[in-house]
């Protein structure tokens, strides 16, 4: 029988969905789940970007090899934005508006070189073992994997850089 809000949903399932919210809220307070839940959603903008490039848009460039050479990029540069996006909406929140040294607070776009910078080295990573795993495996698992690898060190750079705690004057 479907739910409508005459005929709200019985109370076990008002009770799940209560402990479901009060579990994410006591997650929220975890950086690295919130890094996590947003790498997550990377990872899906990223895989999806990387099917259509690879399957559809640039099939002609890339030929008929295993490797999606211009797909991944494309596919990382924008995955890379949705999670500074993300991130720098609800990971770091806290700390998005901290002040330079100087009193100013830093631009959008200097945070945002700053994080790409900072994720430098997990994107590379990323875009080279997952051409190597496709040696031995499927594209998108090979990407997998490599994402999985790279986001620790993702994490690392960019709570202890981007987004660092300023100290207090």
């Amino acid at each position: 029988m479907a739910h409508s809000p005459h005929h709200p949903p019985p109370s076990w399932q008002q009770a799940a969905l209560a402990r479901l919210f009060k579990l994410l809220r006591w997650l929220e307070q975890f950086r690295y789940v919130k890094f996590g839940i947003v790498g997550a959603s990377g990872t899906v903008v990223n895989l999806i970007v990387l099917f259509i490039g690879r399957e559809y848009l640039f099939v002609s460039i890339e030929g008929h090899t295993n490797k999606p050479y211009f797909s991944l990029a494309v596919a990382i540069a924008i995955a890379t934005l949705n999670n500074f996006t993300w991130n720098r909406l609800w990971t770091w929140a806290d700390r998005r508006m901290n002040h330079q040294t100087d009193g100013r607070r830093p631009s959008l776009v200097v945070q945002f070189a700053k994080y790409a910078t900072a994720s430098w080295f997990g994107i590379a990573l990323q875009y080279s073992l997952t051409l190597w795993l496709t040696t031995y495996m499927h594209y998108m698992v090979a990407n997998v994997i490599a994402i999985a690898i790279a986001s620790v060190s993702n994490f690392l750079a960019n709570d202890h850089w981007t987004f660092r705690r300023r100290k207090a004057r």
